[in-house]
């Protein structure tokens, strides 16, 4: 370290002493993200959304596995009693298959993937208006959230999160 980031570093830590804050000059709240996304209704809402919206593509994924594995289960039971050529034109189709569902599995997966993150993203807009809201509301210094190793129940306005989202629309 040279002496002049020393310097300013004790210059900083001299400032801070000079200038002493009392806690209780300030009103502050916790909130327990974890918590407040799993029981909020929000978050339930929008996991039956993506579940109704994408059952008819997992229900047609289900259908190509089972085709693929009739094929498998074909291939093995009739394989030593097939000709050459059949065989040979089984394995393609199996092969073919496979490379269609991991293909259509791959970009089922990102499909849901993108609209969940869409979702959740809703879900945390309304999750942090809802905190600024009682922060107004109750006259809160600070809320923090995440990182939080301890807090007591006098500074934890979880609940009055959950409640606010589960009167909002």
């Amino acid at each position: 370290m040279s002496k002049t980031s020393i310097i300013g570093a004790l210059a900083v830590l001299a400032a801070c002493a000079a200038a002493p804050v009392s806690a209780a000059d300030y009103k502050i709240g916790v909130v327990q993200a974890v918590r407040v996304l799993e029981a909020a209704p929000q978050a339930e809402a929008a996991k039956k959304k993506l579940e109704t919206e994408f059952a008819g593509k997992d229900k047609l994924l289900l259908a190509k596995q089972k085709e693929l594995k009739a094929l498998e289960d074909r291939a093995a039971k009739d394989g030593a009693i097939m000709s050459e050529t059949e065989r040979t034109r089984l394995q393609r189709q199996i092969i073919e298959k496979q490379r269609d569902l991991k293909r259509d599995s791959d970009e089922f997966r990102e499909d849901v993937n993108f609209r969940r993150n869409e979702e959740f993203a809703k879900i945390q807009k309304q999750i942090v208006e809802a905190i600024q809201t009682i922060a107004q509301e109750q006259k809160f210094d600070l809320v923090l959230g995440e990182g939080v190793i301890f807090a007591s129940k006098a500074v934890d306005i979880t609940d009055l999160v959950i409640e606010r989202l589960k009167k909002a629309p």
